[in-house]
């Protein structure tokens, strides 16, 4: 009975080998619009955790006036806790933020040199024309990423910076309370609600291109359908 182990392996082989380049694509198309809603989601998350931020930055904002404005030393003590608790986690994930963009753009990178040997490889081979009118796209398509992905990855690192920068800062100022250092103080964490801002305007911005990308992929599975039908 050992024939049956090959069994299933070779009719695999078999349906791999039948596979038409129109059911390929068609594969691919599932795979890409998957990806996509997946990024859009982790697009939500990251824009509800930035919007969290700012109005948590906000509001710490009006404690320290307020504490201010009532000479409350505890209390401006407190928030300078708070900030340096919040300023570690920021440069954590910065720093995370900062890799992933990396990566991507590595990947960009590796992707639109593999678009160009298909294209290559398509006209070696004489690919049908459907299979080609893919390729251009799929190297159009991860063009943008790539260009789009090393703006993220630059604001990443501007990010990562101003937030090493404000740390510093805070840091000068631990234990000092006197009038300028209050309002050093405040311009830091007004500083950091501007970062927070622009956390969220980049959100936006990854959630437009994510959504817009799915837009993309729907339309080529539709035209893919019908130039395999």
């Amino acid at each position: 009975m050992r024939y049956t182990m090959f069994t299933p392996v070779l009719a695999l082989g078999l349906a791999v080998w039948a596979v038409t380049p129109a059911q390929a694509q068609l594969a691919r198309d599932r795979v890409e619009k998957a990806n996509d809603r997946a990024q859009i989601r982790q697009d939500n998350r990251a824009l509800r955790d930035d919007l969290s931020d700012a109005a948590r930055l906000q509001a710490l904002l009006d404690r320290f006036d307020a504490a201010r404005a009532g000479h409350d030393m505890a209390a401006l003590a407190r928030i300078d806790g708070e900030l340096r608790t919040y300023l570690g986690s920021e440069l954590g994930e910065s720093k995370v933020g900062v890799a992933r963009a990396g990566k991507e753009v590595r990947q960009d990178r590796r992707e639109v040199r593999s678009d160009r040997r298909e294209i290559q490889g398509n006209q070696i081979q004489d690919a049908p024309p459907v299979v080609r009118v893919d390729d251009r796209h799929d190297l159009r398509d991860d063009r943008r990423d790539r260009s789009d992905d090393r703006r993220d990855a630059s604001a990443e690192r501007r990010e990562l910076a101003a937030k090493r920068r404000i740390a510093v800062r805070l840091h000068g100022l631990d234990g000092k309370y006197d009038e300028s250092s209050l309002v050093a103080r405040r311009a830091m964490i007004v500083d950091l609600v501007g970062l927070a801002g622009g956390e969220i305007r980049q959100d936006a911005t990854e959630k437009h291109e994510d959504v817009r990308e799915l837009r993309e992929d729907r339309h080529e599975t539709r035209e893919d359908r019908r130039q395999g039908g």
